[in-house]
């Protein structure tokens, strides 16, 4: 959620009510752009004004200046705006009623803002510039153009990690780091999207994406990260993890632009420029196997060496390296992009000759590039040592510091023993990860058939690969989430879900779900809650047609016991403690109704919606290619926040195919249901 701050006169001045200017024309702009914001009039937490107001000048995405009169304050905060951001900063005035000739010094734009463009309201009728204001704010928000005259006119001006500004929560920290130790990349999700709707979004979901991207759950990693980039597009952590992120999802060309955006912001470090090409690099890297890695001996090698993109992958990393000294990775696959480059040119002497116009120039340009070798080898050595050094000062331990040093040793020495040595230094009881990163560097060189002696005497320090395990299965293919009525209570009027009608909701489940089934090919998961009536229905369903189901409770096993299955009677209590059994250890939300203390101030939203979103969530995060929601619904209307109807709409929005099992059709001549049928 994109946050305004608006700086404006209050009250009426110069015959221009300003308040209501804000009601007639800004607000309905912002609203209709899904923007949130106002003056600091509506900060309601206690504190200090002008400490409030200083920090929405900071970090809010986009800041709305009235610069109709001459009013002090809105220019000086005008100016520390311009001072503290570069863009993002729209201003507007009223137009003057006055000729251009009768108008005083007060009737003017100030010198000063002359050269900068702004949209003119008429103050009698604000809202006929609506429509205008709405498509200038757009563009502004999307722009990386700076209006900023101070950083217009001091290019070397570096402004402000509003970061650093920035409070989040401690019970949001804690919460994040409670479901990222619990593996739960739902709840993440959960909390994401929460954090969205407050002034500390772009910190709340930095953390959440650095956890959803350790916890490997790259699709949900995406959509948080790529969040943090509709606030600020050119967040360099953002653009590095998403490149990464994107890399990993399979989407290079995404991965490429993002890493393009970190080389153009000017506040990139030598540290972050050089991750960006050496990124780079490993995307070109990526292509490059692609062109070769489905043939086999002499084709292969011959595919792997004409490709353009080993060069280029080269040089990129090498460009990494040169841009920062300190970064062994990108040394180490320059210099291991090189060995190779050589290594094919000497055995496919053919195929080096024809890119030169004689056989005295190709080996010409191949001695260029083993003295080039040479001396990249010799600076990545110096950067390993000087690491080495610095490790050992601080008394510290670093695993690929320990691989990049065994690495070293594979590309330099011949000694057979002193690279097996380095190896089983580095991989003494080292994690499976980095046991299988160090690997994987060196199959390269196996599936090329290169260095074979130095590959195999390094392969035997590595521990026999293990099978792989039977809990590592792909995800499935199609996701089912469930929701649907509660059995009615006794003398419900109208009557939605009667005992009576128990099977015929239960065969429309079941036809619903076996369709499912049969819809795509894969595997399928479904997910839903536990109360009486279609929850319990949906699972015991499930069973029936061997269905993979896993239960979701808003809150702990007893507490929902007592709220949403006892009311209905000890047969379906009897049947949830059967389902308890299956699941003996259901995940759950939170620990109470009520929403957590960073939470509760969010208007017009409680524990259930909260529910629903969760259980979104982690229909999602389960990866899976295909996701439906099936609704068990009477089609009423205004079922109350967090029912089914939230669930239904909440769900299209996320993508999921819906299928409605309308109760007062399925349920026809045995109940009459007149609120459903006039609602529609």
């Amino acid at each position: 959620m994109i946050r305004a701050f608006i700086v404006r006169p209050f009250g009426k001045r110069n015959g221009i009510d300003f308040d209501a200017i804000e009601v007639q024309l800004i607000q309905p702009a912002l609203g209709r752009l899904e923007i949130q914001g106002g003056t600091t009039g509506t900060i309601l937490e206690s504190g200090n004004i002008r400490e409030d107001m200083f920090q929405q000048l900071l970090i809010a995405d986009l800041v709305i200046a009235d610069v109709s009169i001459h009013n002090a304050n809105v220019f000086y905060e005008l100016g520390i705006r311009h001072a503290l951001r570069p863009r993002h900063t729209f201003l507007i005035r009223a137009r003057q009623a006055k000729p251009s000739t009768e108008r005083g010094p007060e009737d003017q734009v100030p010198f000063d803002l002359r050269t900068d463009r702004y949209l003119e309201y008429d103050p009698t009728d604000p809202a006929a510039a609506l429509s205008f204001l709405i498509d200038a704010l757009n563009q502004t928000v999307v722009s990386e153009r700076q209006d900023s005259p101070v950083f217009r006119l001091l290019p070397n001006l570096q402004a402000q990690d509003r970061a650093r500004f920035v409070s989040v929560p401690l019970k949001f920290r804690e919460d994040v780091d409670l479901a990222s130790k619990a593996g739960q990349v739902g709840k993440l999700g959960l909390l994401g999207l929460e954090a969205r709707d407050f002034g500390w979004a772009s910190e709340g979901l930095r953390l959440v994406g650095r956890e959803q991207f350790n916890l490997k759950a790259h699709t949900a990693a995406r959509v948080t990260w790529e969040s943090v980039c509709q606030l600020d597009s050119s967040d360099i952590e953002a653009n590095l993890t998403l490149a990464t992120v994107y890399q990993r999802l399979c989407d290079l060309n995404a991965s490429d632009q993002a890493l393009q955006r970190v080389l153009r912001n000017q506040q990139a470090t030598y540290s972050n420029r050089s991750e960006a090409l050496s990124l780079l690099a490993r995307n070109i890297k990526g292509r490059w196997h692609q062109v070769w890695d489905e043939f086999d001996g002499e084709r292969l090698r011959r595919q792997a060496f004409q490709s353009p993109y080993l060069l280029q992958a080269f040089d990129k990393y090498r460009q990494g390296f040169e841009e920062d000294l300190s970064s062994f990775y990108a040394g180490l696959n320059a210099l291991s992009l090189l060995t190779i480059s050589l290594e094919l040119a000497k055995s496919l002497p053919d195929l080096w000759e024809i890119r030169y116009a004689s056989a005295s120039d190709a080996q010409r340009e191949w001695n260029a590039l083993e003295q080039q070798r040479q001396a990249l080898a010799g600076a990545v050595g110096t950067t390993l040592n000087a690491a080495r050094r610095r490790l050992q000062q601080n008394g510290g331990e670093d695993r690929w510091l320990s691989i990049g040093a065994a690495d070293y040793t594979f590309l330099t020495s011949d000694r057979l023993a002193a690279i097996r040595y380095a190896y089983d230094s580095a991989l003494a009881g080292a994690a499976t990860f980095h046991v299988d990163s160090a690997r994987t560097q060196l199959q390269l060189f196996w599936r090329l058939n290169l260095l074979m002696d130095k590959v195999k005497a390094a392969f035997e320090a590595f521990p026999a690969k293990p099978q792989a395990a039977t809990a590592n299965v792909a995800p499935a293919n199609r996701v089912v989430l469930f929701t649907g009525h509660m059995i009615d209570q006794p003398g419900r009027t109208p009557p939605r879900f009667p005992s009576s009608c128990e099977e015929r909701a239960r065969a429309a489940v079941r036809d619903a779900l076996r369709q499912e089934v049969q819809r795509t090919q894969g595997t399928i998961q479904t997910i839903a809650s536990a109360a009486n009536g279609g929850d319990i229905l949906f699972h015991e369903v499930c069973d029936e047609l061997g269905v993979p189901h896993r239960v979701l409770l808003p809150i702990p096993v007893d507490l929902f016991r007592n709220e949403s299955v006892a009311p209905a009677g000890p047969g379906w209590e009897a049947r949830f403690d059967r389902l308890m059994k299956q699941f003996p250890s259901p995940a759950f939300l939170s620990n109470f109704e009520d929403l957590p203390s960073w939470l509760a101030v969010k208007p017009k939203y409680n524990a259930w919606q909260r529910a629903n979103l969760w259980m979104i969530q982690e229909a999602l995060a389960t990866g899976a290619a295909y996701f439906t929601l099936i609704a068990l619904w009477d089609g009423t209307l205004g079922d109350g926040a967090g029912g089914t109807e939230h669930m239904i709409r909440v769900s299209k929005q996320n993508g999921a195919a819906v299928i409605i099992l309308r109760t007062d059709q399925l349920f026809a001549g045995t109940i009459a249901n007149p609120a459903a049928a006039s609602a529609h």
